[in-house]
């Protein structure tokens, strides 16, 4: 078991290091920083462009190998750089990325939740009326892009408040302007600005994770293993929850790791309609940028993510299944 766990985590770690070297490349040769100081009027100096981009370690000028070696000296102690707007990568991450796990956890965890549940309870009553459903809320809800989801969601929040006359649902921001977050109002708006963005993000992911878990427990539910636990006196209930439903896990539990690490920037949608500055909205806007060393940062934090995820599946993978462990 433990040299299992050792393997995967060095094989993890290369894939990361391979990964975030692979994307710095391709950032540095294909953005063009020089182009934020071009059409200018009066035009800036060429000399005062390149010793502003050699600041910043962005200069065309420089060999890629060597903006690369200095790159990756400076990640080893810690400095992922500076953005182009001359800011610390580390603190631009550092604030957002907290900013996504608000966002990204209550809807990934509940949402996960409720998809497998759904998934499960719709397997076992494959083509009544309640797997019917779900099936009809899944197709359609996954036919629908994320980006007009939140609008319409974002709609209904609007109508909801006109309706009562007072505003119980925000649009807009992580919470009101002014407000201590760590006193009781303070949390009570957060909770309130939560609540449209994670019930966009909670609806997808059941929708996705239902389809998922449906078709995985459909696969088990004919299982030898099922009927022998029939056999030697279990319910039908406690078959499913106990054997039936942990076998249908094991491919669900690496799916959803990876899901969720890659959620992180992959909620852009969701953070730009409703103003969350988040991770999702940091890698547009640094590509928009040309900012390479951003690029490079976020690459690094999601491939960080997905290690962790990674290895949190095959933890998960050995719980469940027991063959992993011998």
């Amino acid at each position: 078991m433990a040299g299992f766990l050792l393997r995967r985590l060095l094989y993890l770690v290369c894939l990361v290091v391979i990964a975030t070297s692979a994307s710095y490349f391709l950032a540095a040769t294909q953005l063009n920083p020089r182009a934020r100081y071009e059409g200018r009027n009066p035009p800036p100096p060429s000399a005062v462009v390149d010793a502003t981009l050699d600041q910043l370690n962005m200069n065309d000028k420089v060999p890629v190998l060597t903006r690369y070696q200095r790159w990756a000296g400076d990640l080893l102690r810690g400095n992922l750089g500076r953005t182009i707007d001359n800011q610390p990568v580390n603190d631009e991450i550092g604030r957002r990325m907290w900013v996504s796990l608000r966002l990204v956890l209550i809807g990934a965890l509940v949402g996960t939740f409720l998809g497998v549940a759904a998934g499960a309870y719709g397997a076992v009553t494959q083509y009544q009326l309640s797997d019917r459903l779900l099936t009809v809320f899944s197709f359609v809800t996954l036919s629908i892009p994320a980006v007009v989801l939140g609008v319409l969601f974002k709609n209904a929040g609007i109508g909801i408040n006109n309706l009562l006359g007072f505003r119980l649902l925000y649009t807009t921001g992580e919470m009101t302007p002014g407000l201590d977050p760590w006193t009781v109002t303070g949390l009570l708006n957060r909770t309130a600005h939560l609540v449209l963005p994670s019930l966009v993000l909670i609806v997808i992911a059941v929708a996705f994770y239902g389809r998922y878990q449906r078709n995985a427990m459909l696969d088990v539910l004919g299982s030898d293993f099922l009927r022998t636990a029939r056999a030697k006196g279990l319910s039908r209930t406690r078959a499913l929850i106990k054997h039936g439903l942990r076998t249908a896990l094991i491919p669900m539990a690496t799916f959803f790791a990876y899901e969720f690490a890659l959620l992180f920037v992959g909620a852009t949608f969701t953070e730009r309609l409703f103003g969350w500055h988040g991770m999702g909205e940091y890698f547009v806007n640094s590509v928009t940028k040309n900012d390479v060393n951003s690029v490079a940062g976020v690459t690094l934090f999601v491939g960080v993510l997905v290690l962790i995820a990674g290895f949190l599946s095959d933890l998960a993978y050995a719980a469940l299944d027991p063959r992993v462990r011998v």
